[in-house]
């Protein structure tokens, strides 16, 4: 009996030190950080969100930081100095790929993991990319446009140029108006990181008459939706796919301002970064700096795709009845 009570003993010491040491894997001394294009959009305050839970789950300690306007250079200064507060990684969603390589490169040679989200810099010393198929994202819409001009019509796109995330979804709507040759991309309108230049340009257009008449709008990121919404209504109906969920776009959804909006899970991907920073930190590669990609037994991937879908009228109420869930 003494035999069985030392074993018990020595396994519930064994049980402790086990608690013990996973609970010491993490500290709030660890910080992470979420670098954003624009702060203040709900977008990124919803990846924030993510991340912050993600965080809070693994009491490590996470920070947010970016310009609170669209603003390439300002991302990158911001960018430098969390690289100089040498966290335990960064997560970053690249506004400009050309402007922001050269910083997440000096950020992985001073040996700080760097994943990006949301918009990516494939050629830069990242480890991989979490975010949407936004190909994949932009056929979706596409197909909805053609669809709802029956194959036939003038559209206007709004973008950011230069983002890596909104050129792949211009291309994967021309993918899908390549079969339909009566679809004609009027314009591609670079709103240069402000949603008003957008409700200036859709005004104009909204004057169009004849054979110039603009027959749909396309936005390709958040901020615009709203504001070309707002345009579409002042002015009679035309054609609105959008992208995003925040509160603004699935209220004009479900006016019928906005045909469609394309979903992404910006909650998803700050938590689902967070926890893999962790990771990589807690377990790191024999070489941060390696591409990954053309290694057939990497630990990584090189994408995680954390999905789309398509919003209408008829499951709009879904996605109103999950962001107020998610207020609470």
């Amino acid at each position: 009996m003494r035999a069985m009570g030392k074993v018990a003993w020595a396994l519930l010491a064994l049980g402790v030190a086990f608690a013990v040491g996973c609970g010491a894997r993490h500290s709030d001394k660890e910080v992470y950080y979420l670098v954003a294009t624009n702060v203040n959009l709900p977008y990124w305050q919803t990846a924030a969100a993510g991340f912050k839970a993600a965080a809070a789950q693994y009491k490590v300690t996470a920070k947010v930081a970016g310009p609170d306007t669209y603003d390439a250079k300002a991302e990158l200064a911001e960018l430098r100095s969390a690289v100089a507060a040498k966290p335990a990684g960064i997560l970053i969603s690249v506004a400009d790929a050309s402007a922001l390589q050269a910083g997440i490169d000096e950020a992985v040679a001073a040996g700080i993991p760097v994943i990006t989200m949301d918009s990516d810099a494939a050629a830069s010393k990242r480890l991989y990319f979490i975010g949407t198929n936004n190909l994949e994202a932009g056929r979706l819409g596409g197909k909805r446009v053609v669809e709802k001009l029956g194959g036939k019509g003038n559209v206007v796109f709004f973008t950011l140029n230069g983002q890596p995330n909104t050129d792949e979804r211009l291309k994967g709507f021309k993918d899908a108006f390549a079969g339909h040759p009566d679809i004609k991309i009027v314009d591609v309108f670079d709103i240069k990181g402000d949603a008003r230049n957008a409700f200036d340009k859709a005004q104009q257009d909204l004057a169009l008459t004849g054979p110039n008449k603009i027959d749909a709008f396309v936005c390709l990121e958040a901020s615009s939706g709203k504001t070309v919404a707002d345009a579409v209504k002042r002015a009679g109906g035309r054609e609105l796919v959008a992208f995003d969920v925040d509160q603004d776009t699935l209220d004009a959804i479900k006016a019928g301002t906005i045909d469609a909006t394309i979903a992404q899970k910006p909650f998803t991907m700050g938590y689902v970064g967070l926890k893999a920073l962790d990771e990589v930190f807690h377990a790191p590669p024999a070489q941060l700096n390696k591409d990954y990609s053309v290694d057939a037994f990497a630990p990584y991937p090189v994408f995680v795709d954390t999905g789309t879908s398509l919003v209408d009228q008829s499951n709009v109420d879904v996605y109103i009845a999950s962001a107020a869930a998610q207020a609470k």
